[in-house]
């Protein structure tokens, strides 16, 4: 875990601690905590430009952070923490670009722009002007010399922050399998010299989906109830912000504009998600009054622009379902029916497990149980095992198909591993509270 990871949190990756980690002054530690929220990737973005090596760059700013760690506190935060952790990285680069075994293993003819700076700069104290590199690495990450399965992967370690093991329980991969996927699609980035470049317009179309697909990874890697710490809300907000990014770079893009409403339709509730016990709140009984109107105005704005570009795709059908359940606020009603069509046309473009347990919970309120469970029963037999096993979502909407059709036995086996596998504490109070209705008794 991240030096300054809460529990069950995504976070970006800034330094690991060591046993001799210094104490550090509260508001310092804040500080680098806000600044590796907050400008990670960019600064990850700058420093891999100078000679396309990615996993030096990562460990430059690491050290950068641990040198923050014992300086801030003594001589206070510079102004400009982000330029001051920019130059400190950019020293040390600059040292093992100089060093004997850097100097034999660059090869003849090296761009000017890779050759070191003569000497080390004095961290910043003013305010620098920061190009935003992210989307220029993001398309690095999606350069066809790379493996297209560790695309969207590369860029939410790299870009984003997240660790390797929390990008692969999300993709249902094996971490350490996944950890040497990306290391070896770093050094193919170093070794091809890859540009750090946003490529044509004809290129950006061969490279953008794997693009969407990190961005909106960030959604999937948020946990279920917004975090007190606000550390989520940051990280949403950035998701939120790249994907304008795109939007506005790739104007005639429906699936890019289809982003952009998904991540404001889905943020949108996530104020609504806790009860005032801090129990969790499903979507469909979720007070409205809650709901932030601005962030549903601009999602659906963004769809009705994708829409009038005549490009369907799956990022707006996912917009559409979310829209769909936006209407409550107008109407005090959900168009389960409607729901359920559109899921089927999002199955048309892929079968995930999550978007099988979630066309199965529409199923469950538009049709009853007994759909429902012959979906999740279909879903578990062309499923690996050990997959089904482990994914929380679909035991709930099975326990919740066997308690609508009064199948109490079955209903709590459900619920119990449901609960088992829930990570997140107002999940498991919210779970508690369905099974022990099972039984018309209070939770244990």
């Amino acid at each position: 875990m991240g030096w300054w990871k809460s529990e069950r949190q995504p976070c970006r990756k800034a330094v690991t601690p060591t046993l001799t980690e210094p104490v550090v002054e509260p508001s310092s530690r804040a500080t680098a905590e806000r600044v590796a929220r907050e400008s990670y990737g960019k600064l990850v973005a700058i420093l891999a430009k100078r000679d396309g090596d990615i996993a030096a760059a990562e460990d430059a700013l690491a050290d950068a952070f641990s040198k923050a760690l014992t300086t801030w506190p003594e001589k206070g935060v510079p102004a400009s923490p982000e330029g001051w952790l920019l130059t400190v990285a950019k020293n040390k680069q600059t040292d093992r670009m100089r060093s004997a075994e850097h100097r034999l293993a660059r090869s003849l003819g090296e761009d000017e722009d890779m050759i070191p700076d003569p000497k080390p700069s004095a961290p910043e104290t003013g305010a620098p002007d920061f190009p935003d590199e992210r989307l220029k690495l993001m398309f690095v990450c999606a350069h066809p010399a790379i493996d297209k399965s560790v695309h969207t992967p590369l860029m939410m370690q790299t870009v984003l922050g997240f660790e390797a093991g929390e990008i692969a329980q999300a993709y249902l991969q094996q971490p350490a399998t996944l950890s040497q996927r990306l290391v070896r699609a770093k050094r193919k980035i170093k070794d091809a010299r890859i540009p750090f470049v946003l490529p044509d317009e004809l290129e950006i179309e061969g490279r953008i989906e794997p693009v969407m697909e990190a961005v909106y990874g960030v959604m999937s890697l948020l946990p279920t109830v917004p975090a007190s710490n606000g550390l989520d809300n940051d990280m949403a907000a950035e998701a939120l912000y790249l994907a304008g990014l795109l939007a506005d770079r790739m104007p005639s893009n429906a699936e890019a504009l289809g982003l952009v409403s998904l991540i404001c339709l889905s943020l949108s509730r996530r104020p609504a998600r806790l009860d005032a016990r801090g129990y969790f709140v499903p979507l469909h009984l979720q007070d409205v009054g809650r709901w932030d109107v601005d962030l549903i105005r601009r999602g659906v704005r963004a769809l009705n622009d994708a829409a009038r570009l005549r490009a369907p795709g799956r990022f707006q059908i996912e917009a559409a379902i979310q829209a769909a359940h936006a209407e409550r606020l107008e109407n005090g009603e959900t168009n389960w029916h409607a729901i359920v069509q559109l899921y089927d046309a999002l199955l048309s473009y892929g079968r995930s497990m999550g978007a099988v347990c979630a066309m199965a919970s529409a199923l469950l309120h538009a049709h009853g149980p007994e759909p429902t469970l012959h979906l999740l029963s279909t879903l578990e037999a062309e499923t690996d095992p050990r997959l089904v096993g482990s994914f929380h979502p679909f035991w709930a909407v099975r326990a919740a198909a066997y308690k609508a059709n009064h199948d109490v036995p079955q209903a709590k086996a459900a619920f119990e591993k449901a609960i088992s596998l829930a990570t997140e504490t107002p999940v498991r109070l919210w779970l508690a509270q369905e099974l022990a209705d099972c039984d018309g008794g209070a939770p244990v």
